[in-house]
């Protein structure tokens, strides 16, 4: 029987930005939408993919898709986890045909945020006090435009917020050095590319950094702040809402 809309958060949302969260959850009611959060959801098993541990993230895949495959569409504010369940889970499942075939039906219902909101027509004015006062500069992440082919939305939908100037970062799609375990196991390489990066973010002039991926605002907001700059990583979930505050937020 059909569920309708599921938030699948993500593990940094759940721990670390909670906030994002409640903030993708105004932009889908935005558009009409009354998600449920199913509270049995854990990890899509990305970080143990990346890591070559496919068993674990067998059991991992196995276990997200039967809490996800009732609904008509899963949404989750991240690239990342989105094509690891669109793109990878049929991968993983290359010699179990039955699972492969409900990780090929449950990859074509799964949506990152900005995608599914532009899909739906969603406009700043349907969520609650969509408005800021900045430039905002926009990050693509890795994982959403390569494997996801998502360029053009995200940037659609800012433009789309009062007040907002958008300014575009040169090099715009190029990696911020995050990675996930990349940027631990090769840190001097992650922090080569990191400093390319905030060197474009610098010159772009902007007020606040955002972009689709906890982890990539999480890798460049640590870096602004151990060099004291005023720039602000602000998810885009919050940006869509209406709550880019002052603070530094994910």
């Amino acid at each position: 029987m059909s569920k309708g809309i599921a938030l699948f958060v993500t593990c940094l949302v759940d721990e670390f930005f909670p906030e994002v969260g409640e903030a993708s959850l105004v932009c889908l009611e935005g558009v009409g939408c009354r998600p449920e959060f199913p509270e049995a959801q854990t990890c899509c098993g990305q970080p143990a993919f990346n890591m070559g541990y496919r068993e674990e993230t067998r059991r991992l895949a196995r276990r997200f898709i039967e809490i996800f495959e009732p609904y008509d569409a899963i949404v989750a504010p991240s690239g990342s986890c989105t094509s690891m369940v669109r793109v990878f889970y049929p991968e993983l499942f290359e010699r179990e045909p039955e699972w492969k075939t409900r990780a090929e039906a449950l990859s074509s219902r799964v949506f990152e945020l900005t995608e599914f909101l532009a899909k739906e027509g969603f406009r700043s004015r349907g969520a609650r006090g969509s408005k800021i006062s900045a430039k905002v500069t926009y990050h693509d992440s890795c994982h959403l435009l390569r494997e996801l082919g998502v360029h053009t939305q995200p940037r659609q939908l800012l433009q789309g917020v009062d007040g907002l100037e958008l300014v575009e970062l040169e090099d715009a799609n190029v990696c911020c050095g995050f990675g996930g375990a990349f940027s631990v196991k090769m840190s001097e390489l992650s922090e080569a590319i990191l400093n390319d990066k905030l060197r474009a973010l610098e010159a772009s002039g902007a007020d606040v950094l955002t972009a689709t991926d906890c982890g990539c605002l999480m890798h460049l907001d640590g870096a602004l702040k151990r060099r004291r700059s005023p720039l602000r990583a602000v998810h885009v979930a919050r940006v869509l809402a209406g709550e880019a505050t002052e603070e530094q937020a994910g």
